[in-house]
């Protein structure tokens, strides 16, 4: 029984055979060396020997067929040595038992595999970043939880839900009766000129009437 890495991959020809192995956690690759097959390299040279003397096929399709008759017992052979090869390269966690890469997943001064027993150095940044987004988002929740989402909605049953009204800015008033101006030049009750709004010079804010300096910028305003 070969007890190795659980996924490998068999690159084997009829020229030769060759491996490769993946670590049991990241899935890391590590290829055996080359190993020349001499049933698969005579049963070339018999073939391109059929070629060249005229035999045909024959004695080439012959030596394939040794090859796959007695292939079995060497590729076998090829496997437990590149299995033997393998196992220099990994390491095998005495917890868990995983075969694992040397380069990223071996915790070199626990002796076990770093999901067992993982690298502080590497641990405690991702901590610290993990944290940092927690406590982000903590932050958000307790600032949107202080304000009120809900105010002037009614949650009665028969209440309908609808868009909240947006505030409207006062209608201009006679300075003298009080009446509604809106759009005119003159008031439709008394007859006197409307007073529009003044204008600042510097950034053409409208101030409110008989404003004197700018609420924006403090320029002051031109009396009319």
């Amino acid at each position: 029984m070969i007890q190795f890495v659980r996924n490998q991959q068999d690159l084997s020809t009829d020229k030769g055979f060759q491996f490769k192995f993946f670590c049991d956690k990241c899935g890391n690759g590590y290829m055996s060396r080359f190993q020349p097959n001499p049933l698969g390299i005579a049963g070339s040279v018999l073939h391109a020997a059929g070629s060249i003397f005229g035999w045909g096929h024959g004695a080439g399709h012959g030596a394939y067929e040794i090859q796959r008759a007695i292939g079995g017992p060497q590729h076998d052979a090829a496997l437990r040595a590149a299995v033997e090869e393998g196992r220099q390269h990994f390491h095998q966690c005495t917890r868990c038992g995983r075969w694992v890469c040397p380069e990223v997943c071996w915790n070199d001064r626990a002796t076990l595999c770093e999901e067992c027993a993982p690298k502080m150095e590497e641990e405690l940044p991702a901590l610290q970043a993990q944290m940092r987004a927690q406590a982000a988002q903590q932050h958000l929740y307790e600032k949107a939880m202080q304000q009120n989402y809900a105010a002037g909605v009614d949650m009665s049953v028969d209440a309908q839900a609808a868009a909240p009204a947006v505030a409207q800015p006062p209608a201009p008033k006679c300075r003298e009766c009080g009446a509604n101006v809106t759009g005119a030049k003159f008031c439709p009750q008394c007859g006197t000129p409307a007073q529009t709004n003044p204008t600042c010079p510097k950034c053409s804010f409208e101030a409110s009437p008989g404003a004197k300096f700018c609420p924006q910028c403090g320029t002051r305003i031109p009396a009319a």
